[in-house]
């Protein structure tokens, strides 16, 4: 190149450089808004706080002093990390979602770095620590996956062919590791892979002890299933015509069955639901389909793992808790009881229809899920206790008076435990605050939401929260901005926020508060979008949608 192009070239750059209107297009950004499990996690002696930073696939390393948190660093891990959780003051795992993979980072290097990699299976999700010396490592995962057949763990208990076409099969695991002998192969080896049934694994937790962990799953359902139209009932049609409340329903559906002028609907499915006293499944009439749906379609959300055995063979499943929710996010043991909190949603899709109901009688509007704790009394006789958390909604009242959404919480996520003051710090993603709640009122159901302190949180969108009690605060991971809230306990307000850099565009930013603000988008401050698409996918329920 010559001296010439070398200098015309140089004052070219430089044009393109200072122009505002040649400015260079931002860089494409791939979005998968994949739902973070544990986003934070402190350091054993309390003196380093980790946060996951998804869309940028970094560990963010904080120092945690009496003035608040002074970042230190960020290691780069696999793509979409969405929890953390600290082996060690030196030693930290983090899962990646959308990578399959765990990072091991040595925190204690100058500078921090990742040492090893392990492979799991599909879209793992959390992780804990326990067993002897807390040395096992719990990781949650979807029972498919290349790693999972890989010949190099073929030996292991619980790998092999996932038998996806085979019925009864369970589609949740969760991947044991020897933390102190992860194996000589590429991926690690795993002790065991413990088959779950259910569908999609997500939140776990541990016992004081560590002899239980306990494992939650994400899509659980709430056993509902669809009759299709022509089935064949009691040895009749498919359930001959019927009248309900004055109304023909022709072909045998709940009425109403045809639009206002009164032209007949073709025959559609129809939503049934297991009837667990009875033993039948049911339409929203009473009647028995038990003789159309050939399965059975058991509702365990929670199991009981023995993470204390002596035997990598005997880390099984020793019981299970049905009905805790349709969809279940994070769990939480108290360490004194060791009652399990576990966040969730309850879905009301038996019932038809949306819109207001005039014709119908019936509708969805308003009350799509319920945001809800269940308590898993383990210290008791195992009971599951479901608790509303904003049972001061009229659902038949649309839209809802003034000052109705103020009282709720929507999309409960992580959790924080105080047993020290009884307290229970619940983040609601969908409606920007933490949840403050008397343990023993929310057991009892005695407490009254419009007594429930709430702390507004100024980023939107909590994610995970984790209790520092030397130095009195919460920290928050805020998803709408990427950023970490510090909250003063004591005076219950976000006293500080620390971003977190973010490739994200900005549409995406922007866009994200429409999908999962619920204060923005229901008069009762419980539903919205993400109600059943859960971060961005679906709660995967039949849903008898329209307005006839």
């Amino acid at each position: 190149m010559s001296v010439t192009t070398a200098a015309r070239l140089i004052a070219l750059v430089s044009l393109f450089a200072g122009s505002t209107a040649l400015a260079v297009p931002p860089a494409e950004f791939t979005t998968f808004e994949s739902g973070q499990v544990r986003p934070l996690a402190l350091s054993p002696d309390g003196a380093s706080l980790f946060a996951v930073n998804t869309p940028d696939n970094q560990l963010e390393i904080f120092a945690v002093g009496a003035g608040g948190l002074v970042h230190e660093a960020s290691v780069a891990v696999g793509l979409e990390p969405v929890a953390v959780a600290a082996r060690s003051n030196g030693e930290v795992w983090v899962v990646n979602h959308l990578s399959d993979s765990i990072s091991i980072v040595d925190v204690g290097a100058a500078p921090p770095r990742v040492v090893r990699t392990l492979l799991v299976g599909d879209e793992p999700r959390d992780i804990v620590f326990a067993g002897p010396g807390d040395t096992r490592a719990f990781i949650t995962s979807a029972h498919r996956g290349q790693h999972r057949t890989h010949g190099s763990i073929a030996a292991v208990p619980g790998a092999g062919d996932p038998q996806l076409t085979t019925p009864g099969v369970g589609r949740a695991d969760v991947w044991v590791f020897d933390a102190t002998n992860l194996g000589a192969t590429l991926g690690g080896t795993p002790l065991k892979i413990v088959q779950l049934f259910g569908d999609t694994p997500r939140a776990l937790a541990r016992s004081a002890d560590g002899n239980t962990v306990y494992a939650a799953v994400h899509f659980s359902g709430n056993q509902t299933t669809v009759v299709s139209e022509g089935a064949v009932r009691d040895g009749g049609a498919f359930a001959g015509p019927c009248v309900i409340d004055g109304k023909n329903a022709p072909g045998g559906l709940p009425a109403p069955n045809a639009d206002t002028n009164g032209v007949p609907a073709p025959e559609v499915g129809l939503i049934v639901k297991f009837n667990p006293t009875l033993g039948r499944w049911e339409d929203e009439l009473g009647r028995d389909w038990s003789d159309v749906v050939e399965f059975d379609l058991p509702d365990l959300d929670v199991f009981a793992i023995d993470a204390g055995a002596a035997s990598p063979a005997n880390i099984v499943a020793t019981a299970s808790f049905p009905s805790v929710g349709t969809v279940i996010f994070n769990m939480v043991v108290h360490p004194t009881t060791g009652n399990v909190y576990v966040t969730n949603t309850e879905a009301i899709n038996e019932v038809r229809f949306e819109g207001h109901g005039i014709l119908s009688g019936s509708s969805v509007i308003s009350h799509l899920h319920e945001a809800r704790v269940t308590v898993l009394d383990i210290a008791g006789v195992g009971t599951v206790e479901p608790r509303h958390l904003n049972k001061h909604i009229d659902y038949d009242t649309v839209p809802s008076p003034a000052g109705v959404a103020d009282l709720s919480l929507a999309t409960p996520l992580g959790m924080a435990l105080d047993a020290t003051s009884g307290k229970l710090f619940v983040a609601a993603f969908g409606s920007s605050k933490i949840g403050v709640y008397d343990l023993a009122a929310l057991e009892s159901v005695s407490f009254d939401p419009a007594s429930v302190p709430h702390i507004e949180l100024s980023g939107g969108g909590p994610t995970g929260v984790v209790l520092d009690s030397t130095h009195g605060r919460l920290y928050a991971l805020t998803r709408f901005d990427n950023a970490i809230a510090i909250v003063d306990v004591a005076s219950e307000e976000e006293i500080a926020k620390i971003a977190l850099h973010n490739p994200e565009p900005h549409r995406v930013i922007a866009g994200r508060p429409f999908l999962y603000d619920a204060r923005a988008t229901s008069s009762n401050g419980e539903a919205s979008c993400s109600s059943c698409h859960i971060f961005a996918d679906m709660d995967h329920l039949a849903w008898d949608l329209g307005d006839p």
